[in-house]
């Protein structure tokens, strides 16, 4: 079975960022550190408490995967989103409001023709989200 996965990339705060995450979306989290690795190797320069792999899954079977880059290695997303889809709209709004926790609301969440509950932001991380709630049926005139 073939799947893509997000992965995202942080300057220094992937292990806040992924925690932020599990406490929004609930799930298992696993972080490897830098300092986990395995052997006797010495941590290169500015990579002390980096995170080298995370992965938040959750038990529907959503993954979302992250690290810290190199320092200074990192770049702000400019147009790709994790879409999250919620199975309410209350679940999606809470989720919606402790992303945009100081972070930016592109747009902001409510109904839409195609949805009962959508919105966009950019966290506090820089990371862009799409919160959405799966409508019932297809957008009218679409089916």
């Amino acid at each position: 079975m073939s799947s893509f996965l997000p992965y995202l990339n942080f300057d220094g705060t992937c292990r806040e960022a992924m925690t932020r995450y599990q406490q929004v979306f609930g799930g298992t989290l696993t972080i490897m550190g830098i300092e986990d690795v395995p052997g006797d190797e010495e941590i290169p320069e500015g990579f002390a408490g980096r995170v080298i792999h995370a992965d938040l899954s959750l038990e529907t079977g959503g993954i979302l995967m992250a690290s810290d880059t190199r320092p200074g290695g990192g770049r702000v997303p400019q147009s790709t989103y994790v879409s999250y889809q919620a199975p309410d709209v209350e679940t999606a709004r809470r989720a919606f409001e402790d992303l945009a926790t100081d972070g930016d609301v592109e747009m902001e969440f409510g109904e839409t023709f195609f949805s009962p509950g959508f919105g966009t932001l950019a966290d506090r991380w820089g990371t862009l989200w799409m919160i959405n709630v799966e409508a019932d049926g297809p957008p009218p005139g679409m089916g």
